[in-house]
């Protein structure tokens, strides 16, 4: 290339790729738009006339910029999920959220977005330090190479490449504690969800034992105290209040059975934990105690979690 700058044009040809990159690196909408933004003025300030290969130029510079926005996230201040109101506002576990991401973008297209690249995977890349995000998914997604990984996280590229699979091993999680029924507690987990995005109090009421037992830590809304809700109907009346988080919310694997796990801005928020018997739910444990997160192995459901590199271009 000989012209002093990159074109638009040839930026632009990139997008959908470099979208791809970020939403992946950040796992939200609005920050991904910001780096897309930040690698386009750096662009336009470097010197382009030794480019030769354009697409992989631009995904060190955008992996770049999402790895600083990465390591700054630990140095603000996370608000709470929601502002606190009394149980009973709006169900026991309070008002329901919009489910907005707070930052301008759309909560809708935010969810759809989430979805396609798959909840519990951005709620596992959220898990693992910048350096090995950075290494797992620019290597295992976009098939960068080791040696030009390295020199953005100061490493060498086999320390780069144990980093990615250190990773990998995180994605992928524990085998499924033996003796459990994993297929049923999948079946009632997935039902779960469907019936709580979808409103339909009766599914829930159906998928619940009529003593179940829901625990909330003091951080799910937050309130002053850890909440304990029983009885099938108090249970499920507790889950439609939370119908905005549900957008948000997917299926993950949870200390090796299947759960759910929110993602919202890219932020792991919270983690449901299921009890089952007699194709029933028994105890529902939600934790969102920033302490108690990290400890649980969360890991993706199921040999085909992770899509393919092209789920979000333009």
């Amino acid at each position: 290339m000989d012209e002093p700058g990159l074109p638009i044009e040839r930026f632009e040809e990139h997008r959908g790729h470099l979208r791809a990159v970020a939403y992946r690196m950040l796992g939200s909408l609005a920050e991904a738009e910001d780096a897309l933004q930040e690698a386009w003025l750096r662009v336009g300030r470097a010197d382009t006339g030794r480019v030769e290969n354009v697409g992989g130029w631009l995904t060190t510079i955008v992996g770049r910029v999402c790895l600083n926005l990465l390591r700054s996230r630990a140095q603000r201040r996370e608000e709470p999920l929601d502002p606190y109101q009394p149980p009973g506002a709006s169900g026991p576990l309070g008002s329901a959220p919009d489910g907005s991401s707070g930052e301008g973008a759309d909560p809708e297209q935010e969810a759809l977005l989430a979805d396609s690249v798959g909840l519990a995977l951005l709620v596992v890349l959220d898990t693992l330090t910048p350096a090995e995000r950075l290494s797992f998914v620019l290597h295992d997604m976009f098939a960068v190479p080791f040696d030009e990984i390295a020199p953005m996280i100061e490493r060498t590229p086999a320390a780069t490449r144990q980093l990615a699979s250190r990773a990998r091993r995180r994605v992928k999680g524990a085998a499924p504690k033996p003796g459990t029924d994993g297929r049923r507690q999948r079946r009632l987990v997935e039902a779960f969800l469907a019936a709580t995005r979808g409103g339909d109090f009766d599914a829930l009421l159906r998928l619940l034992h009529p003593d179940v037992v829901l625990r909330a830590d003091r951080f799910v809304v937050p309130s002053p105290e850890p909440i304990v809700v029983e009885g099938a109907r108090t249970v499920a009346q507790s889950a439609m209040a939370a119908m905005g988080r549900a957008r948000f919310t997917g299926p993950a694997l949870v200390d090796g059975l299947l759960g759910l796990a929110m993602a919202r801005d890219g932020r792991l928020a919270l983690v449901l934990r299921f009890t089952t018997a007699d194709g029933l739910i028994t105890e529902i444990d939600i934790v969102a105690d920033p302490a108690a997160l990290p400890g649980l192995d969360l890991a993706v459901p199921g040999p085909d979690a992770l899509p393919g590199p092209d789920a979000l271009d333009d």
